[in-house]
Parts: C-alpha cells; sequence; structure tokens
C-alpha cells in the first residue's frame, strides 16, 4: 500500500500564514510516501513567492513532487513570460518541469499544462501527452498510474473558467495509456468522481483539490487529499482546515476499486 498526499494552489503570496505550519504538521504526521502539488505554488511568480514556495518544501519530510501552474509564470513581464517563462520555477522548485515518481504500488508522472501564450486556459501539446504515456506504458503492470496536472482535464458545469482546448481528446488518449487516477487544482474548489469521458471502456478518477494555503476560496474551506493505494482499491480522504480548532481534518472519504468505479462515499 501506498499513501500519496495531494496538495494545490499554494498561491504563496496570497496565502494564509496562520495555515503554513498546521498544513506541514498534519502532512508530516500523516507520513505520505509522496507529496504531490499540482501548481500554483506563487501567486505572481516573484523570487520571493517562490522563496517562500521552497522554503514550505523543505519542510515536508517526504519526497515532494510538483508541476508549474499559470500563476508560476510572470503575467504582467510580457519579456520574461515569453522567453524566460520557468526561469523563477526552475531556479527554486524544481529543473525538472515533468518529474516522475515510482515505488512497488504507483508511478507518478508530473504533466506540465502550463502555456506562456494563453496564460490561463493552459495548454496539452502532443509532446507533451506522448511524454506522459511513454512514462506509464514503461511501469510495470499493476501498478496505479497516476498524473499530476494544474489544468483539470474536464470542468464541473458550474465553473466559468475555460478548459484546456482539446482537453477531451488529450483525456481520451491519456486513459488509452493506462491512466487511473489524474490529480488537478487550478478551479479552487474540491471534487472527487469519475470522468465522463471514457476510452474503449477504460475510466479514471479525476480529483481536484482546492486550494491548501491561499485567502483565495471559493466558498469552500482550505484543503488537501490523502490518498491510500492498495492493490484493489484507491481511497480518497479530504482534510480541510477547521477554523475553530485550527487543524486540518479529515471532512470526508470516497473510495474506487482499482477499475476506477466509486463503491463507497
Amino acid at each position: 500500500m501506498s499513501k500519496l498526499v495531494h496538495l494545490s494552489d499554494l498561491h504563496f503570496g496570497k496565502d494564509r500564514p496562520d495555515l503554513l505550519d498546521p498544513l506541514v504538521s498534519c502532512v508530516n504526521e500523516l507520513c505520505p510516501d509522496l507529496v504531490a502539488i499540482s501548481g500554483d505554488f506563487t501567486q505572481r511568480a516573484r523570487d520571493r513567492q517562490f522563496e517562500e514556495a521552497h522554503n514550505f518544501i523543505s519542510m515536508i519530510e517526504a519526497p515532494v513532487l510538483g508541476v508549474p501552474g499559470n500563476h508560476d509564470v510572470l503575467l504582467d513581464r510580457p519579456f520574461r513570460r515569453f522567453f524566460l517563462p520557468w526561469r523563477g520555477y526552475k531556479k527554486w522548485i524544481n529543473p525538472d518541469l515533468t518529474p516522475q515518481f515510482e515505488n512497488d504500488t504507483m508511478i507518478v508522472v508530473g504533466v506540465n499544462s502550463v502555456d506562456r501564450f494563453s496564460w490561463q486556459t493552459g495548454r496539452l501539446s502532443p509532446s507533451r501527452i506522448k511524454h506522459a504515456c511513454t512514462a506509464m506504458s514503461n511501469a510495470p503492470h499493476g501498478k496505479a498510474r497516476i498524473l499530476v496536472v494544474h489544468h483539470p482535464l474536464e470542468h464541473p458545469a458550474e465553473t466559468k473558467k475555460k478548459p484546456i482546448p482539446g482537453a477531451r481528446k488529450a483525456l481520451e488518449k491519456l486513459l488509452t495509456c493506462g491512466a487511473n487516477l489524474i490529480l488537478s487544482g487550478h478551479l479552487h474548489t474540491w471534487h472527487a468522481g469519475n470522468f465522463t469521458v471514457k476510452s474503449h471502456g477504460t475510466k479514471a478518477v479525476q480529483l481536484h483539490a482546492g486550494t491548501s494555503l491561499s485567502s483565495r476560496v471559493r466558498g469552500e474551506p482550505n484543503d488537501f487529499n490523502v490518498i491510500d493505494i492498495s492493490d484493489d482499491h484507491i481511497t480518497i480522504e479530504r482534510y480541510g482546515f477547521n477554523e475553530d480548532s485550527r487543524l486540518f481534518e479529515a471532512a470526508e472519504a470516497r473510495q474506487f476499486n482499482r477499475a476506477s468505479e466509486i463503491i463507497s462515499d
């Protein structure tokens, strides 16, 4: 069995400092095999904000795998956004924009969905999809195949944000390549369920984290996900910040079998 913690949308520069210690303490007490962060480490991609994110990562005792979010590329400095889009991220977070992690139970693959020319909606190019597919296909049979991407590949009906262009086609390809679970953020709302898209009968679970630290909430508490992966099941727990106890606490749970069918909530 493996335990994976999924954080997203930290937004240092627009974060709640009072949540920092409770979040780090809770994550470390859970003793995960990996902490995945699905983008938006910063609010405006400033060096100081990246440094704060770097310091946060250094306090996490488990390995950390992250991917960029659109806020991790400068919006208001066009020259640097166009010609040096990843300078701050590579310096402070990771020079690898598509990192991977693998153990006996799972392979986790980071997918970069940020497009410096289409700052809000993002992009999944054929080469990025191919990279993810190659990584999943090289993993031994039976391992859970998990992708980490900032932009969701399917949006809930109530969101007003535009999805990635070509998201459905990209998702069909990733499902064909064997993806079981896709972690994302960007919307600052929580969601766990099956994608409506299937590929040759194959289904996968989409899991959105809200925002773990940012003050830019969407009517929901700051949260993160805890994912337990066994040979038979994927169990997801949402941890939300309790303003009374000042702690992150388990709030709800859902369980899927390894065919990505929901069996309890």
